[in-house]
């Protein structure tokens, strides 16, 4: 006789049924983000519309997302922590679910995230980062308002390993990325139809893949 639903009798005296652990299902892609400087816990306000972007590209495709854990405090000093969590996000999920392929991607600090991840040296800290071995499953990296670009590097020229895969936007008089005046322009990425592009091409590097 199967035991699935049959209750037991707690200490408590109490009837109760046993819970059921479960797994979440693997996707197909999983967009691993990392939000922007005092942006509030989550994907921010250019990962969330990056990772429903993606879905609509993919509808034949199952894709979950995830949001970097790190501070994204206004000290700059977490871009390290962050791309612990981002690597050790991408080598749980690829341990569990073999078939499932990443987009990384970050805005602003977050772009630091993602450069340390992927093994570029940056100002703003050291972290964990992907094993080579893991390279193949990442299809496609995509940032905004990346600080890399301040030292003359993009994370095409800077990695062999990830550069081919990486579409950057940086507007023109973005002080994060561009050196420029212009505060407004770090904020219209998600407005200025950088999102859309970034989501598009994601999705067409994961068909080529």
């Amino acid at each position: 006789m199967s035991l699935a639903g049959v209750g037991v009798l707690s200490a408590a005296g109490i009837y109760v049924l046993p819970s059921i652990a479960s797994a979440a299902p693997c996707s197909d892609v999983e967009v691993v983000f990392a939000r922007g400087t005092g942006e509030a816990p989550g994907l921010g306000i250019t990962g969330t519309p990056l990772v429903r972007g993606i879905k609509n590209a993919l509808p034949g495709k199952t894709v979950s997302s995830y949001a970097v854990d790190y501070a994204a405090n206004f000290s700059q000093t977490s871009a390290g922590p962050g791309a612990t969590d981002m690597t050790d996000r991408v080598k749980s999920v690829a341990a569990d679910c073999p078939s499932t392929s990443f987009v990384l991607g970050g805005y602003s600090q977050g772009g630091s995230v993602t450069d340390i991840a992927l093994g570029i040296p940056t100002r703003l800290g050291t972290g964990r980062t992907i094993p080579t071995g893991l390279a193949a499953r990442v299809q496609a990296v995509v940032v905004f308002g990346n600080p890399l670009r301040l030292s003359g590097r993009t994370i095409a020229s800077a990695s062999d390993v990830f550069g081919s895969k990486a579409k950057e936007f940086c507007n023109n008089g973005d002080p994060v990325c561009g050196n420029g005046r212009n505060s407004a322009a770090h904020l219209t990425y998600h407005l200025n139809g950088s999102v859309e592009q970034g989501a598009r091409i994601a999705a067409e590097r994961i068909g080529r893949g």
